[in-house]
């Protein structure tokens, strides 16, 4: 009888065992690995370890914290940028590089996000696709967000609070180095697509890899510019003379970048430490007609930290924005995609504490 009873123990403990091992794979694909998480959590800063949705990846040596798209509860809810992929903290031996570097938090505000973020944008670069089409109370479409609601008939504003028609479906993967985002959007206006965006830390290296895919599943063409908005902040230090903005060409502002910015050869170098409500910025020319030119450094010369970013495309403009705790080299790229057909683009990061 005893000896009954405990075969019957021991298969069930089995069966246990076996289900846990069919379980667990499963559910990885949804959330990171506890080890991710605990590591992300002890490099970022503690204000970043919040109660919004989010995933920690990790490859050993550079550990982020990424915000997950949620219409409800997400940290980034507002109608400029794209909701994927935000990045809420990075680290690298010993190091952040991005973090919050506005001074005041509403999840609705159009800047209250960290990067590096992507906003798209019309094809000249200054509205949304079907925007200037739409009377006031007609949608339009805003790529990574959703279907918005037009106001009245001033010029498209990233900075107005449009209302929320549709925010498509949003699907999320995880995984211990990455996250992969899928966003299925179809708008009354024959503007439909399907978006698609990982982000993967190199298994070896200090490089974030983001690549994108966007599938036209609409009647109507889309022609769009997107940029990646950066947001670098290099431990929190305040931009200046500490502060160096390398390219491969040599870049000609349209304008003064003021504030004590100049050129000085292929470089933006500061004179002097900005002040809370000073910028430097302009938009930038004197890159090539082809990829080569989307390969920037962001440095502090001190510390001998920074970032270079590199683009397979290329660029068709760059808006260079700087303030007191944030510098910001946005290239754009432009998308003409037919229905049916989908574009491809992929943006790298490679970290380095020197």
């Amino acid at each position: 009888m005893n000896e009954l009873k405990t075969v019957r123990i021991r298969c069930f403990a089995l069966s246990l065992l076996t289900f846990s091992l069919l379980v667990m794979p499963a559910a990885n694909s949804l959330a990171p690995q506890t080890g991710a998480v605990d590591s992300a959590a002890r490099s970022c800063p503690a204000h970043e370890q919040t109660t919004y949705p989010k995933a920690a990846i990790s490859n050993g040596t550079v550990n982020a914290v990424l915000y997950l798209p949620d219409a409800n509860t997400g940290y980034y809810r507002g109608k400029r940028f794209d909701w994927s992929g935000v990045v809420g903290c990075l680290a690298y031996k010993g190091h952040t590089y991005f973090g919050v570097w506005f001074p005041h938090y509403d999840p609705l505000q159009n800047d209250a996000i960290t990067g590096p973020v992507e906003e798209f944008r019309s094809s000249d670069g200054d509205s949304t696709q079907g925007y200037d089409q739409a009377k006031p109370g007609e949608p339009f479409v805003k790529i990574g967000v959703g279907v918005l609601r037009k106001v009245d008939d001033t010029p498209y504003k990233f900075t107005t609070r449009y209302s929320m028609i549709d925010g498509g479906k949003w699907s999320v993967h995880t995984s211990p180095r990455g996250a992969s985002f899928k966003q299925e959007l179809k708008s009354p206006v024959g503007i439909a697509y399907v978006y698609k965006k990982t982000l993967t830390l190199d298994k070896h290296d200090p490089v974030l890899i983001i690549q994108h895919e966007l599938k036209n599943t609409g009647t109507e063409t889309i022609d769009a510019q997107v940029y990646d908005h950066d947001f670098y902040m290099l431990d929190g230090v305040p931009t200046g003379p500490d502060t160096v903005v390398r390219f491969p060409f040599e870049p000609r502002p349209e304008k003064d970048l003021g504030s004590g910015a100049r050129v000085e050869g292929t470089q933006i170098v500061y004179d002097r430490e900005l002040q809370s409500r000073q910028s430097s910025t302009s938009f930038v020319n004197g890159y090539a007609g082809d990829a080569s030119s989307y390969d920037f450094i962001v440095e502090n010369r001190r510390t001998g930290v920074g970032v270079e970013q590199t683009g397979d495309q290329p660029i068709s403009r760059i808006n260079f924005w700087s303030i007191r705790s944030t510098i910001c080299p946005e290239a754009y790229i432009h998308l003409k995609i037919a229905p049916g057909e989908t574009a491809h683009w992929t943006i790298r990061y490679r970290f380095y504490a020197k």
